[in-house]
């Protein structure tokens, strides 16, 4: 019997390729994934999938007790764009989601959690610049407020109860499997379909907002190497620094710029310039380079690169 682990929100942009990965680490059938919606036909197809409602905690308790969960990667949330457009609904499910995984540790029905953080953390009045893991934290969407208010949560279940959650904070995620979700990163996504399909992309920030960003093998790299890392190496449980590459909106267009020369762009800034201008410019993650040996392999070209390889062959059937 491999670990069995329940993936909460497996149908989202992380948690649908987070699901294949581990399926692939510890076998299709020791991974059930789970949603309130189904999934694509890969993940659904590959192993067990339970409908799931992350804010009902009988339903979560009985999926662990059916599966005899050990483990469990809640990955559900709204995002922060989308959650600034319903803030009391983001807020209800991104704490009692957590709430209902947390008190589920603490009765000793799961042994281990990951739950994910970001850079949303981070406000106004952080230092912008290679932002270190201990600073201000004075959020202004309620998806970061969330989200710092989530980790001290868990930071205060592993001192009173002992309940092993573990944590990273993401930059902002690209990958070529799904489509953008809703997050003011999301734009460094869907400036690459627009660049297959329209030659034209209106951009929603200013062409100088760097920010943080990440290729989802090394997110997910990063999620696996700091669950599979040794209970003593975890020495932050509110929520790690993960820094990959930062890079502007004017950056990341040069670049795919060299592979579709008359790819254009234009540039109005709408509400997510503010939600922008208040997170990090790049981070210091020496912290998880430190304790687990985290490192990125990916930089903004090798990014561009696969993103435009993939996503051609993706768009073209």
């Amino acid at each position: 019997m491999g670990t069995k682990i329940l993936i909460i929100g497996a149908c989202g942009q992380i948690g649908s390729e987070l699901t294949l990965k581990l399926r692939g680490i510890y076998g299709n059938d020791n991974v059930v994934a789970s949603d309130i919606r189904e999934g694509n036909a890969n993940l659904m197809e590959s192993g067990p999938f339970e409908i799931l409602n992350a804010m009902d905690f009988d339903a979560v308790s009985a999926v662990i007790e059916k599966h005899q969960i050990e483990e469990v990667y809640l990955m559900a949330a709204l995002l922060s764009a989308t959650a600034e457009k319903n803030p009391a609904f983001a807020w209800e499910l991104n704490m009692n989601s957590l709430f209902h995984v947390l008190n589920l540790a603490k009765e000793g029905k799961i042994k281990k959690i990951f739950w994910p953080s970001s850079i949303a953390v981070f406000g106004p009045t952080t230092p912008r610049v290679m932002t270190p893991q201990y600073t201000v934290m004075e959020p202004s969407t309620v998806y970061g407020i969330s989200k710092q208010t989530g980790e001290r949560w868990c930071e205060y279940y592993f001192n009173k109860y002992g309940v092993d959650v573990r944590s990273i904070r993401y930059p902002g995620l690209i990958s070529w499997t799904t489509p953008p979700g809703g997050g003011t990163t999301d734009y460094a996504v869907d400036i690459f379909y627009k660049a297959i399909e329209d030659k034209h992309y209106n951009c929603f920030l200013s062409e100088k907002s760097a920010l943080p960003m990440m290729y989802m093998d090394d997110a997910l790299n990063a999620t696996v190497g700091i669950m599979q890392a040794k209970k003593e190496d975890i020495k932050i449980r509110s929520s790690y620094n993960l820094g990959g590459i930062s890079f502007t909106p004017e950056e990341i267009y040069a670049e795919i710029k060299k592979h579709i020369p008359d790819f254009t762009i234009e540039y109005n800034s709408d509400f997510r310039q503010a939600i922008a201008d208040s997170w990090p410019a790049s981070i210091d993650d020496s912290a998880a380079q430190t304790d687990w040996n985290w490192s990125h392999k990916y930089d903004l070209e090798a990014l561009t690169k696969v993103m435009l390889e993939n996503l051609t062959r993706v768009l073209a059937k």
